[in-house]
């Protein structure tokens, strides 16, 4: 065995044991802890397993901290709980923040980390129906969710890439399982991120195109999903910040080591029953997502600046935001070790 090889089965057999509750954690629960609410932005899914692992491995409680991962109320998302204080951190992304910190009553929160490091989003049709390209779409039918960003994207690549934009019929997006619509309605063309709605075409051995946004347009590689935290939190207890993401770097870390692994902590963590049959589906995701979570930058959570200003600058350019932001608007890479 190599020492490569030989190192990933000690760390899976180092989680594994975790959840068989080997182990114990360092502070041995004679400390007071302090508690930190995250809210997620939907049912416990890839995005997310770093957080889990951190957990089931005792890495926050190892750092002072019991953490609570909870789902977003029916009635507002993630970002509003955290702005309200409800929640110290939650997950969100950055062209649904923008509207926020070009109003004259920004929410007072702030991206701390990049969940993933690049957009892997990008659009899905069933295979050989002329859609690998934006240009496609046009005489076919994009399901929509009717948000400004995302229309003002797909117009600008389409006719960018020769096709007419109105020529595109829009249908509202109601549809949760992307690739199986797609195989079952050829007409359709429906935006999805890859490390799920590809993966599970994948899986399920369904035949698809798939262009990402990113490779079109590099203004369009902005970071989504994100770590934002509450702004009075950030400014009364930047340690207890740090500590939190230094903990959360560990199991995103773990996740990229040892992605089966992490994917059974998922699983096994997952109290909502949205995970329940789909086991494949989260073990294949987690492989893939393994190299997307730090991918290329210097460091896990890193938010590379040029392309989180550059993309509020277009939106600006665009009319799409009221007001242009100031560089820096919104992320902080201050609290990453």
């Amino acid at each position: 065995m190599n020492k490569k090889k030989a190192a990933a089965f000690l760390l899976t057999a180092a989680m594994l044991c975790s959840l068989a509750g080997c182990g114990e954690p360092q502070n041995g629960g004679s400390e007071e802890l302090k508690k930190i609410t995250v809210c997620l932005d939907w049912t416990p899914n890839t995005n997310h397993t770093g957080m889990f692992v951190a957990q089931a491995q005792g890495y926050y409680r190892e750092a002072g901290l019991d953490v609570t991962l909870v789902q977003p109320p029916q009635n507002s998302g993630a970002e509003q709980v955290c702005a309200s204080g409800q929640a110290q951190f939650a997950i969100g992304a950055q062209d649904t923040l923008a509207s926020s910190f070009a109003s004259d009553t920004p929410l007072p929160v702030t991206a701390v980390a990049a969940l993933i490091q690049h957009n892997t989003s990008g659009i899905m049709s069933a295979r050989g129906q002329g859609m690998d390209r934006p240009a496609g779409l046009a005489g076919h039918t994009y399901l929509t969710w009717d948000s400004p960003v995302e229309l003002a994207m797909l117009e600008r690549l389409v006719n960018q890439d020769g096709g007419n934009w109105a020529d595109v019929k829009l249908e509202p997006n109601l549809v949760t399982e992307e690739a199986q619509d797609v195989a079952h309605n050829p007409d359709h063309a429906i935006w999805v991120f890859y490390g799920w709605g590809g993966i599970n075409a994948e899986v399920n051995d369904i035949d698809v195109d798939f262009f990402y946004f990113k490779d079109l347009e590099t203004i369009f590689d902005y970071y989504t999903p994100v770590l934002i935290a509450n702004n009075d939190f950030l400014a009364n207890d930047p340690e207890t910040a740090k500590a939190f993401l230094k903990a959360t770097r560990r199991g995103y870390e773990d996740a990229i080591a040892s992605p089966e692994a992490a994917a059974q902590m998922l699983i096994d963590a997952d109290d909502t029953g949205a995970l329940t049959g789909s086991e494949e589906l989260v073990t294949a995701s987690q492989k893939w997502l393994s190299g997307q979570y730090v991918a290329d930058a210097e460091k896990w959570g890193y938010i590379d600046p040029a392309r989180w200003d550059g993309f509020y600058r277009w939106l600006y350019e665009e009319e799409l935001i009221t007001k242009e932001l100031p560089d820096g608007t919104g992320f902080s890479n201050d609290y990453l070790e």
